[in-house]
């Protein structure tokens, strides 16, 4: 847990509807808000890390108001653009919880975060191997009512646990659907939710339920 130990304790937070990172996965970013822009600058010369944090209801254009959970993520990758972009790469450490957020001068929000129920968050990731043929089944029929595709090959060949995790971060689920995933306990209980909100999603395209 040397890690979360080391995490600091007043975060900068990136908030974004509709995108969430878990502990572990990688979440590539094009940063182009100045706001923002100085932000990965401050964090480069600094502890290195990032909250990204989801958006809800609430607040103003300017300061929308914030999800309760989110997850620290440590710069991995930076590459400046010729027009003045940043193309920067996070990888997921640990959620934590917005206890308050942080009077500051700089142009982008801070949080005064708690990382104390995600303490696990370190350990290696576990789940039934059993879970992965109903969740593609799931998939297969999900994708196919939506009338997206996926790549079967690379899904069949990675671990079940990253294979959820990765899912919850890149498949096309609503804001509220994604906060259900990064807020579950670990991944088994990932894959419960992840299989409810799939099965839930067929019924209401097929207007009946799912056997």
């Amino acid at each position: 847990m040397a890690e979360t130990r080391t995490l600091p304790r007043e975060l900068p937070l990136f908030p974004l509807g509709g995108t969430i990172l878990l502990p572990g996965e990688i979440l590539p970013l094009n940063v182009f808000e100045p706001r923002y822009l100085n932000m990965v600058d401050d964090v480069r010369r600094g502890h290195g890390h990032i909250g990204i944090i989801q958006t809800r209801e609430g607040g103003s254009p300017d300061k929308p108001a914030l999800a309760r959970v989110g997850c620290a993520g440590r710069l991995d990758q930076f590459q400046e653009t010729s027009d003045g972009r940043y193309l920067i790469t996070l990888r997921g450490v640990s959620r934590f919880t917005l206890a308050s957020e942080v009077e500051t001068p700089t142009p982008y929000r801070v949080a005064r975060t708690d990382y104390l129920a995600f303490e696990h968050d370190l350990d290696p990731r576990q789940a039934p191997e059993e879970g992965r043929e109903r969740l593609i089944r799931l998939l297969e029929v999900w994708l196919e009512t939506e009338g997206l595709s996926t790549d079967w090959d690379s899904l069949a060949q990675a671990p079940l646990p990253r294979m959820i995790d990765q899912l919850a971060m890149i498949a096309p689920f609503a804001g509220p659907e994604r906060q259900r995933l990064l807020l579950a306990n670990d991944c088994a209980e990932r894959l419960e939710v992840m299989e409810t909100i799939l099965a839930a999603r067929i019924a209401g395209s097929a207007d009946g339920s799912m056997h």
